[in-house]
């Protein structure tokens, strides 16, 4: 899935892609994996590791924003349109953790 916002990093105008990687090991688990790109160039988040749980990877993200003066414009979110229905219903419960005060 793949998700893109517009926002400023120290001032400066530009856009984000969030890339999220889900990866189903078992019936009972999932495993994902998150990238943060600027323009086609991906940032190095806090942590590399695989994470139990999207929301986990969304506050790794706002992490990383809060301490690197990246601000993201929630009215600008793009969704990719190839994705799976779940995938938009978890990401879209889970979004939370990016906008948190």
């Amino acid at each position: 899935m793949v998700v893109q916002y517009k926002g400023q990093q120290y001032g400066k105008a530009t856009t984000f892609t969030i890339r999220i990687i889900g990866n189903n090991l078992s019936k009972s688990s999932s495993n994902y994996q998150i990238d943060l790109l600027v323009g086609d160039k991906q940032l190095p988040t806090f942590t590399t590791s695989i994470h139990q749980s999207l929301s986990n990877c969304l506050k790794e993200i706002y992490l990383f924003r809060k301490h690197n003066g990246i601000t993201f414009d929630a009215s600008s979110e793009k969704v990719a349109t190839k994705l799976v229905p779940y995938d938009q219903v978890l990401y879209n419960y889970n979004k939370y953790a990016l906008f948190m005060a």
